[in-house]
């Protein structure tokens, strides 16, 4: 990670135990490590990221998810449990940054160059938001959303919406008329994979990943992962086993494409 743009490009990483589908899923092991240590040493190695944060909640249920990040040297922000909205605000009082990178602690197959290609659309241009999502074109569970602080704040403190606080970046991009937005696509339509975890199921397909790659490169990448679906196809997980978080469904952003 590095100060790659000249300006602080905050990576915050959301997590709690109390997962509705598979609570306790972020310390679930995962070829060796809690699965949100896993993907905090793949968020380690995102260029355009001057340092990534935990952001979790003050309830108590995160005592052992804030004891086990800080134990491997990642640092935290505790804020509300419902309020997630309020926990990003949280963060950016804390260090102020002046770009924040959204992430989410169930994808343990996040994609370093995948990031960085959203981080560098980002600072292409003038924009309040850029994401791989709006239009999704990779698989889920490479989500990565980037946004000013300046919008993030100014939503905290306008919005009551209970969905607003809740997805954090909902606010920002269902005003287009507000906020300049951007999705970034990816070359081809891989939208159709599912790489996160969410249920039994979504775990055992990732711990099945990191068997067969990490021994030999604990720096995969996304190609890799493609690679090896092809040569087993029985291990592939699509949107036809759960469907992808349909938060866009009938909303049109009028975002631009990239």
């Amino acid at each position: 990670m590095g100060d790659t743009w000249g300006v602080m490009t905050l990576g915050v990483l959301q997590a709690r135990m109390t997962s509705s589908r598979l609570p306790g899923k972020v310390l679930a092991p995962l070829n060796g490590e809690p699965m949100i240590v896993r993907q905090l040493q793949r968020l380690d190695r995102v260029k355009g990221m001057t340092e990534v944060v935990v952001a979790t909640s003050v309830d108590s249920s995160d005592d052992a998810l804030v004891d086990v990040v800080t134990a491997h040297g990642w640092p935290v922000v505790r804020g509300p449990l419902d309020d997630v909205l309020g926990r990003f605000a949280q963060v950016i009082r804390d260090y102020g940054p002046d770009v924040v990178v959204r992430l989410t602690a169930d994808c343990p197959l996040v994609s370093p160059s995948v990031a960085d290609l959203v981080i560098e659309r980002f600072h292409s241009g003038e924009y309040d938001y850029v994401s791989n999502t709006l239009t999704p074109s990779f698989p889920d569970g490479l989500d990565v959303e980037v946004v000013t602080a300046q919008a993030l704040t100014w939503l905290a403190e306008q919005t009551v919406d209970p969905h607003e606080r809740e997805h954090v970046t909902l606010g920002v991009y269902r005003r287009p008329e507000v906020f300049s937005l951007l999705n970034v696509l990816g070359s081809e339509d891989l939208s159709a994979l599912r790489w996160t975890v969410d249920t039994t199921a979504d775990l055992e397909f990732v711990r099945t990943i990191y068997e067969r790659l990490y021994s030999e490169n604990p720096e995969f990448e996304i190609w890799d992962v493609l690679r090896l679906i092809e040569q087993d196809p029985s291990l592939n997980r699509t949107s036809a086993d759960l469907p992808r978080n349909a938060a866009l469904t009938g909303l049109d952003t009028g975002a631009m494409q990239l």
